[in-house]
């Protein structure tokens, strides 16, 4: 028999705890986790969390536990593009186990430090005890492999697998900035022509974002789903929400970061070696994208800022809504993505003095 859980986890409810003893009770005796090393990893923006255990006489193996209620969270999603991922031979993590009634999973350990820990470290050795490389990896070589396994993510994509990232969509999350950001966090009513400025500016940005070869799409590809695994390599997390939809969507969420600030010549840097081998790879055969970096930058540019304005809905609603206020400290940045995306381009002018209205520029 294993050992009890560890006692510091807690629940919402009796039962649910109940659920979890016996079905961890289970799991530890099949896969050989010592119960009593259980402890929590994480938790995200969702109600999912995360715990990690040890093996039976194997400290250095662990596992990750999942906790993600169905009432809350659903976890197929995260299986189906599991799956898919490990089809392209991606490092994702392994489903050892599934309680699909009570959210439950049991999952393969990618590594304790997230590339976004390492890249908050001087000193990647220092972030990853007994990593094999002799020199602290740089970002750019981080990043360099955050794009070759993007390329192949995108490479195994299949019509009709996942959720289409289609107009209604996108225009759902763009109105989450008026609804929680403008009205609730910022307290500012839009007038009547301010309004019509906003609708105008996200119908053309839906418009021109969809106007894109159609992949598998993370949806959250960033330094802080990247976890560094023991060995130095790069795998990836936090993919339920994928969808089909844009090329430009993961790039664009990798170079301008939620929790993370890149220079504008390394974004730069960046988007043009992934725009390098995104078209050899045949994946950007659209317009004179494969022949002009220029104007696939417009593109990653205009879908960012999609992203950037349906993140501060999010991050407003978390706080406002959800009780998680530390996510307000990053709706700067955000604003600072948004201003400097919409003052570049002729088309976007009238969104960026809105923007500058509401910050009270």
């Amino acid at each position: 028999m294993v050992n009890a859980p560890f006692p510091a986890i807690s629940w919402p409810s009796e039962p649910r705890k109940q659920a979890f003893d016996q079905w961890f009770s289970s799991v530890c005796n099949t896969h050989q986790i010592d119960a009593s090393s259980l402890q929590v990893a994480s938790a995200d923006a969702s109600f999912r969390r995360y715990f990690r255990a040890h093996r039976l006489g194997q400290a250095a193996h662990t596992v990750i536990v999942m906790d993600s209620p169905p009432q809350s969270e659903n976890a197929a999603p995260f299986v189906q593009v599991a799956e898919l991922l490990a089809k392209a031979q991606l490092p994702a993590p392994d489903i050892l186990a599934w309680d699909e009634a009570h959210g439950f999973l049991l999952l393969s350990d990618l590594g304790q430090h997230t590339l976004l820990d390492v890249l908050s470290t001087p000193n990647a050795n220092a972030a990853i005890p007994g990593a094999p490389f002799a020199e602290p990896r740089v970002a750019r070589v981080f990043m360099e492999e955050a794009i070759d396994l993007l390329v192949r993510w995108q490479l195994a994509s299949e019509p009709g697998v996942l959720p289409p990232y289609d107009a209604p969509l996108l225009r759902r999350e763009l109105m989450l900035f008026p609804e929680w950001y403008v009205a609730q966090h910022k307290g500012y009513a839009l007038s009547e022509t301010q309004a019509q400025v906003l609708h105008t500016s996200f119908e053309r940005l839906i418009a021109h974002n969809l106007d894109a070869p159609q992949v598998y799409v993370h949806r959250d590809y960033m330094p802080r789903n990247l976890l560094v695994g023991p060995d130095g390599r790069l795998g990836i997390v936090d993919f339920q929400d994928a969808v089909m939809g844009p090329v430009t969507y993961d790039i664009a969420s990798l170079m301008r970061d939620a929790f993370w600030t890149w220079d504008d010549d390394f974004v730069i840097d960046i988007t043009i070696r992934y725009w390098e081998r995104a078209r050899v790879a045949g994946l950007l055969n659209h317009g004179d994208w494969a022949n002009d970096f220029g104007s696939f930058f417009k593109a990653v540019e205009w879908m960012g800022l999609q992203r950037h304005l349906k993140i501060l809905g999010i991050f407003a609603r978390l706080s406002l809504r959800d009780g998680k206020p530390k996510y307000l400290a990053d709706t700067p940045r955000f604003i600072q993505y948004a201003r400097a995306t919409a003052g570049r381009y002729i088309e976007l002018k009238p969104l960026l003095r809105l923007l500058d209205a509401i910050e009270g520029e």
